[in-house]
């Protein structure tokens, strides 16, 4: 990993502040009245489900159980996800988190409108529906805007967007990131283009050596037919990681130890992240950037458990494209710019989104002068995707505990 990536000290403050914004609501998802749907399995008897698709194309779920406490938390979810929206995303995300549901809160939730990677894309799709939940139902006693993973990234995004307009309250009352990917595109991938070039320095077989070479900030090319299952074959080859630890050889179990100690990632999250640098990148590069790159590793030191100055010397090395950069950080990064409470809970032991991303997110925050209304919380966990049913009712009450 690169050496000026540190552990940061964890720690929490109370305190508050303010900010403006100008973008307005985009418009409501439907105009016609919503038709009541079965509940996915797990959702509490008695509460009201709706789901459909909204005027732009992307799924949703609305959930408003039968003891509402008229607050509604509007859900964003992670990803991003590389295929076309369907509703059993939508499902899944509700099912996930129906303790909401189950704690008196109604529950929304976008698949946004295409798949692929586009921070406010998402936060305008999230904003949509909320507007037309409000169109339908009425206007809740308090709105809160809660971003698991990619999807707090994308949160506070929309907390920005849709803040404090000449005075006027926001649609948003507080703002909760959960396993946050935060500080943006810009600073939350790169450590992907670093894991790409050392896993190629060891493994040399992503590209094989019979296939056309290409730059891998690219992740793949365009037109690659390489699968998932395909990868994870070749990734198995090198290191082994898919087999138990006995039944590795004595070169993957050296190829895997220099990946690991080098990129400092868990060995469970290797081929996710292998994952997440290929599909993704190539969906972010050449679909969102249209070829620019935004990943660069000029002067970035490695170091692991074998020759560092020949690793240093021989990985490959790239230049990010300001522009695209640019354009990267345009759509994915925060500004800070935020008006409201805002509470997040990262798991120290976080494989996926390190938690470093929470150091990242409040220095950005303390140049726009709104760190007083950031509150982060802490948790020994080393899960990603979900933290444990009892930390998010409580996190929703402390909140709004703070807001009333």
């Amino acid at each position: 990993m690169r050496q000026l990536k540190t552990l940061f000290a964890v720690a929490a403050a109370l305190l508050l502040g303010a900010c403006a914004s100008t973008t307005r609501s985009p418009a409501a998802a439907a105009s016609a009245a919503p038709s009541s749907t079965a509940c996915p399995a797990g959702i509490p008897a008695g509460t009201r489900c709706y789901s459909g698709q909204d005027s732009a194309g992307a799924f949703f779920w609305i959930a408003i159980p039968a003891e509402w406490n008229r607050v509604l938390v509007m859900h964003a979810h992670g990803g991003p996800e590389l295929g076309a929206p369907t509703l059993a995303r939508a499902t899944e995300d509700l099912q996930r988190w129906a303790v909401t549901v189950k704690a008196g809160y109604a529950w929304a939730g976008s698949t946004y409108r295409r798949g692929g990677y586009g921070v406010t894309m998402a936060a305008e799709d999230t904003e949509r529906l909320r507007a037309w939940f409000v169109q339908q139902f009425g206007a809740p006693r308090r709105t809160l805007l809660h971003g698991q993973s990619y999807g707090a990234g994308v949160a506070a995004k929309a907390a920005e967007l849709y803040a404090r307009v000449d005075g006027r309250k926001g649609p948003y009352d507080g703002l909760l990131l959960t396993s946050g990917v935060l500080g943006g595109g810009t600073q939350a991938y790169d450590y992907r283009l670093d894991l790409r070039v050392v896993y190629q320095y060891v493994c040399n077989n992503h590209p094989l050596p019979t296939e056309p070479a290409y730059p891998l900030w690219q992740g793949l090319p365009r037109d690659s037919t390489l699968n998932a299952a395909e990868l994870a074959r070749r990734i198995d080859d090198c290191t082994g990681v898919r087999k138990p630890a006995a039944e590795r050889s004595a070169q993957q179990r050296a190829n895997l130890e220099v990946i690991l100690s080098t990129i400092r990632i868990p060995e469970r999250s290797l081929v996710g992240n292998m994952n997440w640098s290929t599909f993704l990148f190539r969906d972010l590069v050449q679909e969102r950037l249209d070829g620019g790159n935004p990943f660069g590793n000029i002067g970035a030191v490695y170091g692991g458990p074998g020759d560092d100055a020949r690793l240093n010397a021989t990985v490959l090395r790239y230049r990010a494209d300001p522009a695209a950069v640019a354009r990267l950080a345009a759509d994915s990064d925060p500004s800070g710019r935020v008006d409201i409470p805002t509470l997040s809970l990262h798991a120290i032991d976080d494989p996926t989104a390190f938690v470093e991303l929470e150091s990242a997110y409040r220095t950005v925050r303390e140049r726009a002068g709104t760190a007083d209304l950031l509150v982060q919380t802490f948790s020994r966990e080393s899960e990603h995707s979900y933290l444990s049913d009892a930390e998010y009712p409580a996190l929703f009450a402390a909140l709004l505990d703070w807001i009333d």
